[in-house]
């Protein structure tokens, strides 16, 4: 009588089929139906998890996986770092944005040429296909470990000790080790690789940490020879410029501070800091401005080296350009006056430009202050909502000037004992008020007055107040225009 092969059962998961039974007996009794099997386990695939495609990037030795990752990241967001010489791609979401997953594997190929590329429904799996140079394409999971079984278990990258041992024993192959029993390869070789056989195949999460690119630019050159003249510097730091286009490029992210450091052989570094208005990311503008800079900035001695750092990466909303040029039917460049302040203080110094800013309090000296000039002509939008959400100010429209004196000005009270207010001997008319101001108690500065909104003889509109403490009186603190 011949025996039936019994077929091994892959991680003792899924029961080969029973042997086959005659269907009468020489009794003439039906035979007892056999047993039902267990339950299998889920498929491979999950069907409660998306389906994923990866890629494998198998880089030759020795290649630098940074740059090359930022490359990768104009195929997917999602790219992981495999050290020492692999790249991980989960492409399943830029399939459509590439028209298809040839051609999508087409422009992969394109942008890796020296690297071997192989696709799998699983990280592990595309690593697997790629370090044994195998360049496939596996998109059905059910293909998966026929597909996988074959390879050498060298291509899994796992510690010596415990291949060497697996070696031993006759298991060369992926396919050899899926084929052993669960529990007794985790208790000869542990729950670790027992979990890499699980993420290899699909059958447990996988989740890989997405490569974050650095968040500055940092780039620095040597000259073949010294440098004395701001052409022959500017001329060297032009590649500098374009990767540092390239870098805000990639990212979508503008920058407003540059730093160009200029060393020279036994003297302290020369720096050249640009700060910006909005942010920037043209290699063109920076080279503008820093030659501007440069024209102010005086060399002690010839420079030996030139290194380029940017600032904090800001979010860069590109705009497009108005169809009219400046000065046709009403047109304006939203970007003319950002330029034009940079041009300012690129060439006068950081502090002949200063801007206004809003301060929090109710004093009126108080409410601004001085500041680097910030235009965000790139977020309107934005602008727009924050201004919309902003509380009403307390007081009304056209009630306060913008002029206003740097200090109160004592006035002249009238000599009839009215106790109005006169200036020049001319007295005041008040036309609106009191605007009672009590505030400033916290930091010694307190004030207690009574604004008006008086006029002169004149028609000219000034902003007066009484003082309701100390010595009293009336005192002009602003004009209005």
């Amino acid at each position: 009588m011949s025996r039936v092969p019994r077929t091994a059962p892959l991680f003792d998961g899924w029961p080969a089929a029973p042997p086959p039974s005659s269907s009468s007996s020489s009794s003439g009794k039906t035979p007892p139906s056999p047993p039902e099997p267990p339950a299998p386990r889920a498929p491979l695939a999950q069907a409660t998890r998306p389906q994923e495609l990866w890629a494998a990037v198998q880089l030759p030795p020795q290649s630098a996986l940074e740059p090359l990752a930022v490359a990768a990241q104009g195929f997917t967001p999602r790219v992981s770092l495999e050290p020492p010489d692999a790249l991980l791609l989960e492409l399943r979401g830029s399939v459509g944005l590439f028209g298809g997953l040839a051609a999508l594997l087409a422009r992969l190929q394109a942008g890796f040429t020296t690297a071997t590329i192989a696709l799998a429904p699983t990280p592990l799996a595309a690593l697997a296909f790629a370090r044994a140079g195998k360049a496939c394409c596996i998109t059905d999971p059910a293909r998966l470990v026929s597909r996988l079984s074959p390879l050498p278990l060298a291509s899994l990258r796992w510690p010596e000790e415990p291949v060497t041992r697996l070696f031993a024993m006759g298991v060369r192959t992926i396919g050899e080790a899926l084929r052993l029993p669960r529990a007794g390869f985790a208790q000869r070789f542990g729950t670790t690789l027992l979990a890499s056989l699980d993420r290899l195949v699909g059958r447990g999460a996988d989740p890989r940490p997405v490569f974050a690119p650095a968040q500055r630019f940092r780039q620095r050159c040597e000259p073949s020879f010294e440098l004395a003249d701001t052409a022959f510097i500017l001329r060297t730091i032009d590649p500098l410029l374009t990767q540092l286009e390239a870098f805000l490029r990639e990212r979508q992210r503008g920058i407003t501070a540059l730093r160009l450091t200029l060393a020279h052989r036994a003297l302290p570094a020369s720096v050249c800091l640009l700060r910006l208005a909005s942010p920037e990311h043209r290699a063109e503008v920076f080279a503008r401005l820093l030659a501007a800079r440069l024209e102010s900035l005086v060399l002690p001695a010839p420079v030996r080296r030139c290194t380029l750092q940017s600032g904090p990466l800001l979010h860069y909303a590109a705009t497009s350009e108005g169809l009219w040029q400046p000065g046709e039917h009403g047109g304006a460049s939203s970007t003319r006056m950002p330029l034009f302040l940079e041009r300012l203080r690129a060439r006068l110094g950081e502090t002949a430009v200063q801007g206004l800013a809003l301060a929090a309090g109710h004093r009126p000296e108080r409410l601004s202050a001085v500041a680097a000039p910030g235009l965000r002509s790139g977020q309107p939008a934005a602008r727009a909502r924050r201004e919309a959400s902003a509380p009403e100010p307390p007081w009304a429209p056209g009630t306060r000037p913008l002029w206003l004196l740097q200090a109160p000005q004592r006035l002249e009270a009238a000599a009839d004992g009215s106790g109005y207010p006169c200036e020049g001997g001319q007295r005041l008319a008040l036309l609106a008020g009191p605007e009672r101001l009590e505030t400033g108690w916290w930091d010694g500065g307190d004030i207690t007055r009574d604004y008006y909104v008086a006029a002169d003889a004149d028609g000219t509109r000034l902003w007066i107040f009484r003082e309701r403490g100390g010595a009293g009186g009336w005192f002009l603190h602003g004009r209005f225009g």
